[in-house]
């Protein structure tokens, strides 16, 4: 499940949660919702429990214009992946 928010005065960007399992399966979703969220974007993985790599094949695409908080166990996908390089991660609470 993938829910949006409102814009965050604070940070000029917008939060974007995810929730159980990011797969092929629902990678669609996650695509449009960050699709349909302008500006800069901050991607709340910390109650994601499965990451794939269709998963991290949508984040790449979007790379240039999103952040992530993630918990401990998503990390080292995170950093395995690369994807830590590319972007800011912050741990939960962060951002």
């Amino acid at each position: 499940m993938i829910c949006c928010a409102t814009r965050s005065a604070s940070t000029r960007s917008s939060p974007l949660t995810a929730v159980g399992e990011i797969d092929m399966s629902n990678t669609d979703t996650l695509a449009r919702a960050i699709e349909t969220t302008q500006g800069p974007l901050v991607i709340d993985l910390t109650e994601v429990e499965y990451l794939d790599s269709a998963g991290l094949s949508v984040l790449f695409r979007y790379i240039d214009r999103i952040q992530l908080i993630a918990t401990p166990l998503l990390a080292p996908v995170l950093e395995v992946s690369g994807l830590a390089d590319l972007t800011t991660v912050h741990g939960p609470g962060g951002a």
